[in-house]
């Protein structure tokens, strides 16, 4: 499963609109539980978040009768610190 959930990542369309950013190795995390844990560093999109990639894959993969038809996306939008 690992492979497969890797390799659909990597095939992903959203990457003709975003950035492949970096990742970022979580010490406190991983120490925790006990596994190494990495960070994906959406902060570094131009949009600072993840909901452009969920939406435009989504996009993606309708068809054009669909995609004529339209949709709505809606967020509950982004908490920072």
């Amino acid at each position: 499963m690992p492979q497969s959930y890797l390799k659909r990542i990597l095939n992903a369309r959203v990457y003709e609109i975003a950035r492949e950013t970096q990742l970022e190795y979580a010490p406190v995390l991983s120490q925790r539980f006990g596994n190494h844990v990495w960070l994906k560093r959406e902060d570094m999109q131009p949009v600072f978040s993840f909901k452009c990639r969920g939406a435009y894959n989504k996009m993606a993969r309708l068809s054009r009768s669909a995609l004529r038809r339209g949709g709505v996306a809606s967020s509950a939008g982004s908490l920072r610190c």
